[in-house]
């Protein structure tokens, strides 16, 4: 079903001051500074542009690192519309500055309503985009849904979220996925270092800012061991904390109990926890009958995805009042005293609370060259690549090690010959060195 979108640029020049503009400016330029991967591929793509005249419609967090990565897809060529993944995380200068460059148009406005959300994501399909570059497969289920003749055109996406990778298979599992994604959320590139280091300590860095309160001796409870669970539990210890950690997985379980971690249930860790991040992409992960458990003055955030995991519905039902006790924070007083406070709304700690600015830099770095060199690849080999989801492929993966550790000056070794044809061999006598 197609629905009209309105063509509205929610970051105008005109609705922005030359000082908020400049203040975009100088956030791009930070980032840019501290991204030497994407300096590298500019600087590659300069003479010979790989996506030269595609429209490439980008949906993400808007803020400037994303916004460094949307500069260098244009520098390969690409016209390139873009649009936020989340109405919170939007910075509306840092859209401004990006929508005065020559080549690049945004749709997206922070704290914008559903219906405005839902609008700017139309108003990109609008462009008819050939390639999409996606955060939890939002543009791409509404192109499948509500745009299905640009099916035709499409030559395929990338997707940077384990939600947007789940979406896709659930696409594809019923039929409807045309066209190609390479799931870049599984890349090593990707989940070893954004998922772990950059959910880890961009997540607790905005709680302890947000909050001014100490980590060292808390209770803190993740829920999910996954790559961000990891990230956040690792992270939570080194600020010595106190931690333990909830899973629906045995063997991520185990993994958590073999690393030190306390396993325990949510029910269980409700009764002691001060501090509670939920990381697993899931609905209510944290429900009415855990939330019934809490004691006073606990901390509520999420690092998943949208702000479904903390059920803040069943919160307002048992508060008897809300009331905003410092910037993002929300204090939910039930009927025996006791306050439970939620962080930026449920939504994600470290893009939406006040003065979040998501992952560091370097960690961005890495995650959006994977996004750019994937594309790459599949625009190049989109006759070889089937419809469905598919690893991005080794080698597209590694050469963005490679870059990464020619930017640190960091030199590795290299096999040797005979070590080589030793990782090759089957049979005994070569496996001994016997000629």
């Amino acid at each position: 079903m197609r629905e009209s979108a309105p063509l509205i640029r929610g970051s105008k020049r005109e609705t922005m001051t030359e000082v908020d503009i400049e203040l975009g400016r100088k956030k791009l330029a930070w980032a840019r500074a501290h991204m030497p991967i994407h300096a590298r591929l500019r600087a590659r793509f300069h003479d010979n542009p790989p996506l030269a005249g595609i429209t490439v419609a980008v949906c993400s967090h808007l803020e400037a690192k994303t916004g460094v990565f949307i500069e260098t897809l244009a520098a390969a060529g690409a016209n390139v519309v873009f649009t936020g993944s989340e109405p919170q995380s939007t910075q509306d200068d840092v859209v401004a500055a990006l929508n005065e460059q020559p080549g690049l148009t945004g749709y997206a406005r922070r704290g914008a309503d559903e219906t405005a959300f839902k609008g700017f994501h139309m108003a990109v399909l609008e462009h008819g985009p050939r390639f999409i570059l996606d955060d939890a497969a939002e543009l791409t289920a509404r192109l499948v849904h509500h745009r299905p003749d640009l099916l035709g055109a499409l030559i395929g996406t990338c997707e940077q979220t384990t939600t947007g990778v789940r979406r896709l298979q659930a696409m594809h599992a019923e039929g409807v996925m045309a066209f190609p994604s390479y799931a870049v959320n599984d890349a090593p590139m990707k989940h070893y270092f954004d998922n772990v280091h950059g959910t880890g300590e961009s997540t607790l860095s905005n709680i302890a800012q947000a909050t001014n309160l100490l980590f060292a001796g808390k209770h803190v409870v993740v829920a999910g061991y996954g790559y961000c669970g990891r990230g956040l539990a690792e992270k939570a210890r080194g600020w010595n904390a106190q931690v333990t950690v909830t899973e629906v997985e045995p063997r991520r379980a185990l993994e958590a109990h073999m690393n030190g971690f306390r396993v325990a249930t949510m029910a269980e860790a409700a009764e002691y926890g001060d501090v509670f991040v939920t990381a697993t992409g899931n609905p209510e992960v944290i429900r009415g009958e855990h939330l019934e458990r809490m004691k006073d003055g606990v901390v509520l955030a999420n690092a998943g995805h949208f702000n479904i995991e903390i059920d803040t519905s069943a919160l307002a039902d048992l508060a008897q009042g809300v009331r905003e006790v410092r910037p993002g924070i929300d204090e939910y007083r039930l009927a025996d005293g006791r306050c439970l406070n939620v962080l930026a709304q449920g939504r994600l700690a470290n893009l939406a609370a006040p003065g979040a600015m998501g992952h560091p830099a370097e960690v961005m770095d890495q995650t959006f060259a994977t996004q750019i060199m994937a594309a790459v690849d599949l625009v190049g080999r989109r006759a070889e690549v089937p419809a469905g989801v598919h690893s991005v492929p080794d080698a597209v993966d590694r050469a963005v090690a490679v870059i990464k550790l020619e930017s640190l000056g960091i030199s590795l070794d290299r096999l040797t010959h005979r070590q080589s044809r030793f990782e090759a061999a089957w049979r005994i006598e070569d496996i001994r060195g016997q000629e």
